[in-house]
Protein backbone atom coordinates (compact mmCIF):
# COMPACT_ATOMS: atom_id res chain seq x y z
CA UNK A 1 0.00 0.00 0.00
CA UNK A 2 1.35 3.54 -1.06
CA UNK A 3 1.56 6.06 1.60
CA UNK A 4 2.82 9.62 2.35
CA UNK A 5 3.07 10.39 5.90
CA UNK A 6 3.72 14.33 7.09
CA UNK A 7 5.56 14.82 10.06
CA UNK A 8 6.64 17.92 12.05
CA UNK A 9 3.84 20.26 12.05
CA UNK A 10 2.40 21.61 15.61
CA UNK A 11 1.77 25.30 17.06
CA UNK A 12 4.56 27.98 17.18
CA UNK A 13 4.53 31.90 17.77
CA UNK A 14 4.55 34.32 14.30
CA UNK A 15 8.33 34.66 13.30
CA UNK A 16 9.04 31.19 14.60
CA UNK A 17 10.31 28.20 12.05
CA UNK A 18 9.09 24.78 11.61
CA UNK A 19 10.34 21.45 9.38
CA UNK A 20 7.40 19.25 8.10
CA UNK A 21 8.57 16.47 6.31
CA UNK A 22 6.73 13.69 4.07
CA UNK A 23 8.01 9.75 4.15
CA UNK A 24 6.51 7.60 1.60
CA UNK A 25 6.26 3.99 1.70
CA UNK A 26 4.88 1.24 -0.41
CA UNK A 27 7.09 2.58 -3.58
CA UNK A 28 9.64 4.69 -4.70
CA UNK A 29 9.23 8.15 -5.52
CA UNK A 30 12.29 9.03 -6.50
CA UNK A 31 11.07 9.61 -10.34
CA UNK A 32 8.31 11.62 -8.93
CA UNK A 33 7.93 15.32 -8.85
CA UNK A 34 7.00 16.25 -5.11
CA UNK A 35 5.01 19.27 -3.59
CA UNK A 36 3.20 20.59 -0.78
CA UNK A 37 0.05 21.92 -0.36
CA UNK A 38 -2.04 23.62 2.39
CA UNK A 39 -5.33 24.10 3.57
CA UNK A 40 -6.98 26.52 6.36
CA UNK A 41 -10.33 26.46 7.97
CA UNK A 42 -13.04 27.27 5.35
CA UNK A 43 -10.77 28.21 2.04
CA UNK A 44 -9.63 26.37 -0.48
CA UNK A 45 -6.56 24.00 -0.83
CA UNK A 46 -3.92 26.07 -2.23
CA UNK A 47 -0.25 25.26 -3.73
CA UNK A 48 2.91 25.58 -1.54
CA UNK A 49 5.77 24.54 -3.33
CA UNK A 50 6.78 21.58 -5.41
CA UNK A 51 10.23 20.18 -6.32
CA UNK A 52 11.37 18.42 -9.75
CA UNK A 53 12.53 14.66 -9.37
CA UNK A 54 16.25 15.79 -9.48
CA UNK A 55 15.88 18.34 -6.94
CA UNK A 56 17.37 21.06 -9.33
CA UNK A 57 14.02 22.60 -10.11
CA UNK A 58 11.80 24.10 -7.66
CA UNK A 59 8.43 26.69 -7.20
CA UNK A 60 6.73 28.34 -4.49
CA UNK A 61 3.75 30.41 -3.81
CA UNK A 62 4.28 34.09 -4.02
CA UNK A 63 3.01 34.04 -0.37
CA UNK A 64 5.79 32.17 0.84
CA UNK A 65 8.33 32.80 -1.66
CA UNK A 66 11.89 33.28 0.34
CA UNK A 67 10.45 31.99 3.95
CA UNK A 68 9.77 28.22 3.02
CA UNK A 69 11.95 26.11 1.30
CA UNK A 70 11.35 22.78 -0.42
CA UNK A 71 13.57 19.77 -0.41
CA UNK A 72 14.30 15.97 -0.94
CA UNK A 73 15.92 13.41 -0.21
CA UNK A 74 15.48 10.39 -2.80
CA UNK A 75 17.74 7.75 -0.68
CA UNK A 76 15.11 8.44 2.31
CA UNK A 77 12.05 8.54 -0.14
CA UNK A 78 11.49 11.68 1.98
CA UNK A 79 10.56 15.62 0.77
CA UNK A 80 10.87 18.22 3.32
CA UNK A 81 9.49 21.86 3.44
CA UNK A 82 11.42 24.38 5.79
CA UNK A 83 9.56 26.84 7.07
CA UNK A 84 10.87 30.34 8.16
CA UNK A 85 9.31 33.59 9.46
CA UNK A 86 6.14 31.85 10.00
CA UNK A 87 2.96 34.29 10.29
CA UNK A 88 -0.52 33.39 11.24
CA UNK A 89 -1.79 33.49 8.09
CA UNK A 90 0.50 30.08 7.66
CA UNK A 91 -1.66 28.52 9.90
CA UNK A 92 -3.67 25.37 7.80
CA UNK A 93 -3.48 21.96 7.32
CA UNK A 94 -0.16 21.13 5.11
CA UNK A 95 -0.38 18.09 2.70
CA UNK A 96 2.53 16.74 0.75
CA UNK A 97 1.53 15.55 -2.76
CA UNK A 98 3.48 13.12 -5.29
CA UNK A 99 2.59 13.11 -8.87
CA UNK A 100 4.93 12.18 -12.08
CA UNK A 101 4.26 15.29 -13.32
CA UNK A 102 5.93 18.39 -11.68
CA UNK A 103 3.95 21.05 -14.28
CA UNK A 104 0.62 19.29 -13.35
CA UNK A 105 1.16 19.81 -9.83
CA UNK A 106 1.97 23.19 -10.32
CA UNK A 107 -0.67 24.50 -12.64
CA UNK A 108 -3.49 22.14 -11.83
CA UNK A 109 -2.79 21.49 -8.00
CA UNK A 110 -3.56 18.05 -8.91
CA UNK A 111 -1.63 14.64 -7.80
CA UNK A 112 -1.36 11.38 -7.77
CA UNK A 113 -0.62 10.65 -4.40
CA UNK A 114 -1.61 12.45 -0.76
CA UNK A 115 -0.68 12.53 2.28
CA UNK A 116 -3.51 12.76 5.49
CA UNK A 117 -2.01 15.63 6.39
CA UNK A 118 -0.52 17.35 9.10
CA UNK A 119 -1.95 20.89 10.87
CA UNK A 120 0.44 23.65 11.36
CA UNK A 121 -0.67 26.80 13.30
CA UNK A 122 0.99 29.75 14.16
CA UNK A 123 -0.22 32.44 17.12
CA UNK A 124 0.15 35.92 16.79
Amino acid sequence: QVQLVESGGGLVQAGGSLRLSCAASGRTFSNYAKGWFRQAPGKEREFVAVISTSGRSTNYAESVKGRFTISRDNAKNTVYLQMNSLKPEDTAVYYCAADQSYGTMLSSGEAGYWGQGTQVTVSS
